[in-house]
């Protein structure tokens, strides 16, 4: 859990065994948010969850919705280090890297895909900013990454098309993780991430309009 993104209030712990014990609170209200969804996600139902007293739960978070934005803070700080873990050492060239990132986005969500979606849908404007913050963090992490292979990209504005293309990926995989239970694709996560790689080393590499609008 990333300790300067959590709400107010909230105090993380210190020793290795509080730790563990956030940790299992934390698995517990993931579960249940991936199996009742944001309706049956109250602190009694994560104290059950979790074999803990209610008590307990309280006094580590000040109610339901700074115990869900932990649940947040700590799945978004597992997708940055996912990320940059990937791109740490991915495979040579634009395509080894738009690989990796898009592999490392489909195998958190892989993971954790029935929660994401409660999520989206659930969160105040600080789950937003924390959402906005992991989005930035991500694209930047693939950038960096792949500037090393800008003499593979054909648009006129290398760089601007990694951003451009980083965005789309994000994009499309948060689009994918909030509608699927109502528009399916019948893809696996896998098989999105090799589709959505291919789409955007189609966009790199094509030469595309000499003048790109910016800010029209």
């Amino acid at each position: 859990m990333s300790q300067r993104s959590v709400e107010p209030g909230f105090r993380p712990p210190q020793q290795a065994r509080s730790r563990e014990s956030l940790q299992k609170v934390l698995a517990a209200a993931e579960q249940v948010l991936a199996d009742g969804g944001i309706e049956e996600f109250t602190v009694g139902a994560v104290a059950d969850r979790a074999g803990l007293s209610v008590g307990a739960i309280y006094r580590r978070f000040a109610g339901k919705d700074q115990l869900l934005y932990a649940v947040k803070d700590d799945l978004l700080g597992r997708l940055e280090t996912t990320v940059v873990e990937a791109l740490r050492s991915p495979a040579p060239g634009l395509r080894g890297a738009v690989a990796a990132f898009t592999e490392a986005l489909a195998q958190t969500f892989t993971r954790h895909g029935r929660v994401f979606p409660e999520l989206l849908d659930a969160q105040r404007a600080e789950g937003r900013d924390r959402g906005l913050q992991a989005m930035a963090a991500i694209q930047g992490t693939f950038v960096d990454a792949a500037e090393a292979c800008l003499g593979e990209v054909r648009r006129p504005d290398g760089a601007l098309a990694l951003r451009m293309a980083a965005r789309t990926i994000i994009g499309s995989c948060v689009h994918r993780a909030a509608s699927g239970r109502f528009w399916p694709d019948d893809l696996t996560w896998r098989a999105w991430a090799a589709e959505t790689a291919e789409m955007a080393l189609a966009y790199l590499t094509s030469p595309g309009n000499p003048e790109p609008g910016r800010g029209e």
